[in-house]
């Protein structure tokens, strides 16, 4: 530990780091960081802490400003940061947000073994990936004018399922049902619909990726079960956003913040912090920006769901119902949300944002679809290309300390460049394929970047959330299949 952290952090229990707002004026609430011992080591390296210290900073802020385990550096907030605003005299940040707006996670259970597949692992990767167009600038099968692009940020995944491309229960099993209804398709600059008009169901770049995993554990055979997932059974993972459509949407409005911050003589210690008050007009346009950005991702998960059965189909010849190939359930991990919680005995309407963090809700939450009702919302949480992913539900505990989030992934550890050094004269695709596990990407740099080394360990990322009490696990799935930007 730097000698500076030592004395600013104050453990608070075995998972729990306190920074204390007297730390830097300015500060309006306590910072609070999730992690072991061995994962602090790596986020005071990271100096992320200091970012989670910024944000405290924010007005309107609630609690805690708040950091999942798997925190690092990122734009103004911490990638893994959390923090909840007040309605009435808080602000909404793109920094709390991201670029990548509505980067998430999607995943499909299957009725097929690891016998089923073994044979066809080569011809289901290769077939994925040409199917499904990843990478930097990627362009899509679907090519949108500009009424239907609209209609796409308006109405999100239900848009995709209208037009035959999905199941109505994949609706009920993502997030929002797959639309925000804030949505306001007028405010959208023209140079965001044209980078998103071509870019409907494709996966882009850096660690967006498809995996076909086999379930190898079950920790609670019962929420297993109620989600359909059995030990052995083949899943589908995917993981994508909103493509250059939110990259530019929040380019767009950090333009627009910048001045907002002047306007409103709002004082934050990081301009990357550019914010502006939810009841104000540059609040409320970015609300409504930010919406369409999440409905254009979960229309793109959605495509790309449909793909995935067709290819699955195309293969196997056999009928979806044979199959099987349904939707578990799909998180949004870069978004900000209103949502109703309680807090010091209040029950609070709050701006919760969450920057590769994942929704956590509990069980009888009314957010979650009837059959998640009893065993709470489910997470899903992706590691890296050579280790494990996780499934688990949301607890009560997260709506006591975490205004109902959780941790998202694994978390960098190392940057895109220093991940490349790390791997100078390594063969990737032959190292992972010792281990069974087949690879397919763009370029040998993806690959040279998304090395697991890059990353933490998810699976303490994961114990940490669920020792705390935070969120359960529930199943785990290692990769057999991946497909790269």
């Amino acid at each position: 530990m730097k000698d500076k952290w030592e004395e600013v952090l104050k453990q608070k229990g075995p998972y729990i780091w306190e920074i204390p707002k007297e730390f830097r004026p300015g500060m309006l609430v306590d910072g609070r960081i999730y992690a072991s011992q061995s994962l602090m080591k790596y986020i005071i390296k990271d100096q992320a802490p200091d970012q989670v210290a910024n944000v405290a900073f924010l007005p309107g802020i609630v609690g805690y400003s708040l950091a999942m385990p798997d925190i690092h550096w990122g734009y103004g907030f911490p990638i893994g940061g959390v923090a909840a605003t007040r309605l009435d005299d808080g602000v909404i940040s793109p920094g709390g947000v991201g670029f990548d707006i509505n980067c998430g996670v999607r995943l499909l259970r299957s009725n097929l073994k690891f016998q089923d597949i073994k044979n066809k692992m080569n011809q289901l990767v290769e077939l994925l990936y040409k199917k499904i167009p990843a990478g930097v600038g990627s362009e899509g099968i679907l090519k949108l004018n500009l009424a239907e692009a609209k209609r796409v940020l308006a109405d999100g995944a239900q848009w995709a399922v209208q037009k035959g491309l999905g199941e109505k229960d994949d609706i009920t099993y993502t997030e929002e049902k797959g639309k925000m209804r804030e949505a306001n398709p007028d405010i959208i600059s023209n140079k965001a619909i044209q980078r998103g008009a071509s870019q409907l169901g494709t996966l882009g770049s850096g660690n967006h990726f498809l995996e076909i995993q086999l379930v190898d554990k079950i920790y609670q055979a019962e929420k297993a079960t109620q989600m359909g997932l059995e030990e052995g059974m083949i899943t589908m993972l995917v993981h994508t956003g909103s493509r250059g459509f939110g990259h530019q949407v929040c380019s767009d409005h950090l333009a627009i913040m910048q001045k907002a911050v002047q306007r409103y003589k709002i004082s934050i210690p990081d301009r990357q912090l550019a914010c502006a008050p939810l009841t104000a007009p540059e609040g409320k346009n970015y609300y409504q920006a930010m919406c369409c950005a999440a409905n254009f991702a979960w229309a793109n998960r959605q495509c790309i769901t449909h793909w995935i059965r067709e290819v699955f189909s195309q293969i196997f010849r056999i009928s979806q119902e044979e199959l099987g190939l349904k939707l578990v359930y799909d998180v949004a991990h870069n978004i900000a949300k209103i949502e109703d919680h309680q807090y010091e005995g209040n029950n609070l309407q709050l701006c919760v944002h969450r920057k590769g963090a994942t929704r956590a809700f509990p069980p009888h939450h009314p957010e979650l679809p009837p059959k998640y009702k009893e065993i709470g919302q489910p997470v899903l949480i992706p590691g890296d290309m050579g280790r494990f992913s996780f499934v688990l539900v949301g607890n009560e505990k997260a709506m006591q300390e975490t205004f109902g989030s959780t941790c998202h992934g694994a978390g960098r550890l190392l940057s895109r460049g220093a991940a490349k050094r790390e791997v100078k004269n390594r063969n990737i695709v032959a190292e992972l394929g010792k281990r069974d596990i087949l690879v397919k990407a763009r370029s040998r740099e993806t690959l040279a970047e998304e090395i697991s080394e890059a990353y933490k360990d998810v699976t303490e990322v994961v114990n940490v959330m669920d020792q705390s009490g935070i969120s359960s696990k529930v199943a785990r799935m290692r990769p057999l299949g991946v497909i790269k930007g």
